[in-house]
């Protein structure tokens, strides 16, 4: 029951986190992120220790991607 609610969760909101940030939408970062529990609890589940370990690397990724679009202070570029 819980692994059938975790592959759910990775196929909406990983396809969704993707064609977001592909598309250069700041939110694909948070559901990219909020796809990560999902993919851990998968894991845990499957005895896949290399996903797990994945899975922390994919965390720190999201993660800074949430710090970089919305909270780090952009330099703004002068043109001459």
């Amino acid at each position: 029951m819980w692994d059938f609610i975790a592959q759910i969760g990775i196929v909406f909101f990983g396809i969704s986190s993707i064609l977001l940030v592909a598309l250069k939408n700041k939110w694909g970062f948070v559901l990219g992120l909020v796809s990560e529990p999902f993919f851990f609890l998968t894991a845990v589940i499957n005895h896949q220790w290399g996903l797990f370990i994945l899975t922390i690397g994919y965390t720190f990724s999201w993660s800074l991607g949430i710090y970089i679009w919305f909270f780090r202070k952009h330099k703004k570029i002068r043109r001459k």
